[in-house]
């Protein structure tokens, strides 16, 4: 390759909490670009094997001499200050720097969103592939067309780079995005945003930025490409709706899913790829790293799958994807992501569960948080919302992956669905529900 190829050959990059979804990616994308690259991670994880595949230097546990003299070292938000490898040589800097070094270096469609926004940058980077104009990627979530979450694509001068942009640190803004996409806006991260009237004003900075916006009808302002699907039809696992002249076809459930459809094509089309080719692509689409997973069926016949969902909305429209394969039952499993969340949204969370015909909820998975921090909040104020809200239906509570799987295993039968959801641990559930 040549140097314009390898623009970071001779660099060294150093990334505490390696393993995440992204900064595994990121990690990929580093190597490809000639650095060399090293990392840590608290724990073992998939993530860190196929890391150590690629060449990547990995540590598990933290510690000051992990860092290599000189490195660039880069920090994940879920790694305090006192990190030792955070003061280690260099100061570290937060991993929104890292994005905007690699977003500088080739044209970029960066896609926000409250909900969506994995499974929209997956299918702007799968019908971008498709089409033949080889992306990069980088997103939140495997894209199962290629079983990676990042990937420089062409090494060619001038091409493209879809980004899955994050507002829960709003890293978002450090990118340097030349399209746009705003697929809904709410309040979900409380412990960085004390109003919506804050994540309002950071997603105006970011469109902004861009030179071209792609907006749901909502949010569009003058100049602004809208997206939507037209003349909706809904299909047991999957949709078709219009969409400049042509028929588009998916094969992921929901209505959701159609208008992420429809943002990723109006993204793409400003890429110059031929349109006819980008339809085609995704009707070949099959999602995401957990969303709407399909990961088989337990032994008396019930299909499981597992969705990141981790928030009322994402679960409500979740639960309604799941009604239009028509299930016998429908079981949803709920595990709620952060006390601060669950102590805001707690309500909301029952009523969107309450469409179930048999909820289950699990007690809090704390991330970064602390239970003592949050004395009062637990599962058990879902499930209780839900209970009130489910006019008779069924609701369990059982705090424990191992409860779950002991209870929900007997019940379930030939014909019933059963969602796993949330964005800790739950997936474990579910496939510990399937049979191998």
């Amino acid at each position: 390759m040549t140097p314009d190829e390898r623009p970071w050959a001779g660099k060294r990059i150093h990334l505490i909490g390696i393993g995440g979804a992204g900064m595994s990616g990121w990690a990929r994308v580093a190597g490809q670009l000639g650095a060399t690259v090293s990392g840590s991670d608290r724990a073992e994880s998939p993530a860190l094997d196929h890391l150590r595949a690629l060449g990547v230097e990995v540590h598990v546990g933290h510690d000051a001499a992990n860092v290599p003299a000189g490195a660039d070292v880069f920090h994940s938000s879920a790694i305090p200050a006192d990190n030792p490898e955070r003061t280690a040589g260099r100061p570290s800097l937060p991993r929104a720097e890292l994005l905007r070094r690699l977003t500088a270096l080739k044209r970029v469609i960066a896609v926000a969103g409250a909900h969506g926004k994995t499974t929209t940058t997956s299918m702007a980077a799968h019908a971008l592939l498709g089409a033949g104009l080889a992306p990069g990627y980088l997103i939140g979530g495997a894209l199962r067309s290629t079983g990676e979450h990042a990937d420089w694509g062409s090494h060619r001068s001038g091409g493209w780079l879809v980004v899955e942009a994050d507002e829960s640190d709003r890293s978002m803004l450090a990118l340097d995005t030349d399209v746009a996409v705003v697929l809904n806006i709410e309040l979900d991260h409380h412990a960085t945003y004390g109003s919506l009237a804050e994540v309002v004003e950071v997603f105006d900075a970011f469109r902004a930025a861009a030179p071209q916006v792609v907006a749901a009808p909502e949010l569009a302002r003058p100049g602004d490409i809208v997206f939507a699907p037209e003349d909706l039809v809904l299909e047991p696992g999957g949709s078709r709706f219009g969409w400049r002249g042509h028929e588009v076809r998916l094969v992921v459930p929901g209505a959701h899913n159609a208008r992420n459809a429809a943002a990723a094509l109006e993204a793409c089309r400003l890429t110059g790829a031929d349109e006819a080719a980008l339809v085609a692509a995704l009707a070949g689409f099959s999602g995401a790293g957990r969303r709407f997973e399909r990961l088989g069926h337990t032994r008396s016949g019930a299909e499981v799958v597992d969705d990141y969902a981790h928030h009322p909305t994402e679960v409500a429209a979740t639960i309604a994807a799941a009604r239009s394969l028509r299930p016998r039952r429908l079981v949803a499993c709920f595990q709620p992501h952060l006390f601060s969340r669950t102590r805001e949204l707690y309500r909301e969370f029952g009523a969107a569960l309450a469409a179930a015909d048999v909820a289950c909820v699990l007690d809090v998975y704390p991330a970064r948080e602390r239970a003592e921090d949050f004395p009062g909040v637990s599962g058990l104020l879902v499930a209780e919302a839900a209970a009130d809200a489910a006019d008779g239906r069924e609701v369990l509570w059982l705090p424990t992956l191992a409860e779950a799987e002991r209870v929900l295993g007997p019940r379930l039968r030939e014909g019933d669905l059963v969602l796993v959801m949330g964005a800790g641990d739950v997936d474990a559930l579910g496939r510990a529900l399937v049979v191998a």
